[in-house]
């Protein structure tokens, strides 16, 4: 990534020649002053056959430039818009010195064109092409990614919208995609090694003597401190690379940029909003404005009006707006308020909406260590969900599966924390190395829980169990077993892995048999959010309604919980199934996921 292209029509020198040359890096649609996606020029790239273009760059924002990875030069890439129903080729050639790749994120593919390299390909070489080649089976908001080494970090990225094939249910008049990402002049390694050597080291905001002492009301009561103190962790260690090293954009554009989409008063307008961000959990919202929810990661769900949500690493949602003769200013926050990316929808070219202060400091708590205050009756669900997890097969898991459901073990009294045995080994079925600093003792279901930091905001926040499947569920099966993963880790030390084991020790893949209808219990035993998703497949989120439980490719797993997926392992493959947190993933945070047999062979 260190040799560089020009970038066409840029000129990286000082004062206003600096922001002109800034223009040439953006794509028609990220523009500020875009009339939006069905505007004359709006730059989209379609058909059945695109050519995409990787090379490396200098990106200037702020009028500072660092190095970055451009495709068909620019950042965000373009907008891919396909239809579905046909066939697309893309054709992506590789002006790196290093191997590149593309993955689809949440298109349903064939495993070999998924672009995860040493997974489902071997990754496009170096001053070469590979061409991928699929039928699009799907509608909705989509992306696309590098998705080698830490080329994600830099600006390989770009969305992708595919328009279904009949009638779209949801009615607009007027849409704009809306890109969040964190961008560092740091190197992208500079920054792991950060992270490797001092447990947050961009963390700015540690709580310190002089707030318990000041003014300000202690979040956390003595007994909380303690054993915080005791576990060696940090209530403020929310979010590993924060606004120390990162400067938030929307669209490729800085807050002092001021992105603007222009809309005619009274219209209906889509945003169609992604988190392409790579280490970075956003809060989303436009102040005054109410946004109504009709689809998250490309799939339809019944409208439900908030004015506030969490979206994690790689997750989508489409909202609805009816702005007024005002401008509005979007705003994405860092899940830790150390900063934030703000833009503006705005009915006119030159109106600015006033951006808000940012949101007090958020802090951790017990429930985020695992300590909820639910019973052990409440972590085995039993019956909760439809599902009778007594008929379930929990020890033997169908061939060529060898994962029995371990049934965890007894929980202790939600009120004697004190007594916890935070490390408990006789809960897990993998050996606790240095890389696990935790077990969470109780964990509990937390798709009722809008996010860390959110609780208390005093407006309408979305949570998990808010959403609600336009349409019933193609696969009435119940699950035939249920596995636990959990979300491992040693946050002081920056180790991160699933049950225990990094991708480079080589541990046993997931395995599933074709067809199998299966439920997944991610029990996240850190006290960080993690975006986790699994590659080729959806999964139905098991948050009580049945047979119109939302289809999600990404799932925020919240610190000290648990989330349950049911999955039709209905893609023959091998594939990524992972944190999307950048630098986790990069430290291990994976694992594969084969599912079997492939076409043409026995079953």
């Amino acid at each position: 990534m260190r040799d560089t292209m020009p970038l066409s029509r840029r000129g990286f020198v000082t004062g206003g020649a600096a922001i002109l040359g800034l223009a040439g890096a953006f794509p028609a649609w990220a523009r500020t002053g875009s009339q939006g996606l069905a505007a004359k020029g709006s730059g989209l790239v379609t058909g059945p056959n695109i050519d995409l273009s990787i090379a490396a760059a200098e990106l200037a924002v702020n009028r500072r430039s660092g190095h970055a990875v451009t495709i068909n030069g620019s950042i965000p890439g373009p907008l891919i818009r396909l239809k579905e129903g046909q066939e697309v080729r893309l054709r992506v050639s590789n002006h790196l010195h290093e191997d590149t790749s593309i993955h689809w994120h949440g298109l349903i593919v064939p495993f070999e064109m998924d672009g995860v390299p040493g997974v489902s390909f071997p990754g496009i070489k170096p001053h070469s092409t590979f061409e991928y080649r699929f039928p699009i089976r799907q509608s909705g908001t989509y992306w696309y990614h590098s998705h080698s080494g830490l080329q994600e970090q830099v600006g390989h990225y770009g969305p992708l919208i595919i328009d279904p094939e009949g009638a779209d249910p949801v009615a607009y008049d007027r849409e704009h995609v809306i890109v969040l990402s964190d961008w560092s002049f740091l190197h992208p390694h500079t920054i792991f090694t950060r992270l490797k050597q001092e447990g947050g080291f961009f963390n700015r905001q540690k709580l310190t003597l002089a707030d318990r002492l000041g003014d300000k009301t202690d979040p956390m009561t003595p007994a909380e401190r303690d054993m915080f103190a005791r576990m060696r962790m940090d209530p403020t260690d929310i979010s590993d690379v924060t606004e120390a090293a990162y400067t938030f954009l929307i669209n490729g554009h800085s807050a002092d940029e001021n992105w603007t989409g222009l809309f005619t008063p009274g219209e209906r307008v889509r945003l169609r909003i992604i988190n392409a961000a790579a280490q970075t959990t956003f809060n989303f919202r436009i102040p005054g404005l109410p946004m109504t929810v009709v689809a998250t990661d490309g799939n339809n769900v019944r409208p439900v009006e908030i004015d506030e949500f969490q979206i994690g690493n790689a997750e989508t949602y489409d909202v609805i707006v009816r702005p007024g003769d005002q401008p509005c200013a979007l705003v994405a926050e860092a899940i830790d308020r150390s900063g934030m990316g703000v833009a503006t929808l705005a009915p006119r070219a030159g109106m600015r909406a006033a951006a808000p202060r940012l949101r007090e400091r958020p802090t951790l708590g017990m429930k985020d260590m695992g300590m909820g205050n639910s019973s052990a009756h409440d972590h085995m669900a039993t019956k909760t969900d439809g599902i009778d997890h007594a008929a379930m097969d929990h020890t033997a898991a169908p061939p060529p599966s060898h994962q029995p459901m371990r049934a965890p073990p007894p929980m202790q009294p939600a009120e004697d924390h004190g007594s916890m045995n935070m490390r408990d080994a006789s809960r897990v079925d993998f050996p606790l190395g240095a890389g696990v600093d935790m077990i969470a003792p109780m964990p509990v279901d937390r798709t009722g829980d809008p996010g860390v930091g959110l609780e208390d905001v005093g407006h309408r926040v979305l949570t998990y169990k808010d959403l609600v499947s336009l349409e019933p569920r193609s696969d009435t099966r119940l699950p035939g077993r249920m596995i636990e993963i959990h979300l491992t880790g040693n946050m002081e030390r920056f180790m991160w892995s699933l049950d225990g084991e990094q991708l480079s020790e080589n541990p046993e893949p997931y395995r599933f048999a074709r067809n199998e209808r299966v439920r997944m219990r991610l029990i996240n035993d850190t006290m960080m959010t993690h975006p986790m998703h699994l590659h080729g497949h959806f999964w139905e989120l098991v948050n009580g309604h049945g047979d119109r439980q939302p289809l999600k490719h990404t799932v925020r797993v919240l610190p000290g919980g648990y989330v349950d997926l049911d999955l039709t392992a209905d893609a023959p493959g091998d594939w990524a199934f992972h944190c999307h947190l950048l630098y986790h993933m990069h430290a291990g945070m994976m694992r594969i996921v084969k599912v079997r047999p492939l076409e043409g062979e026995p079953a």
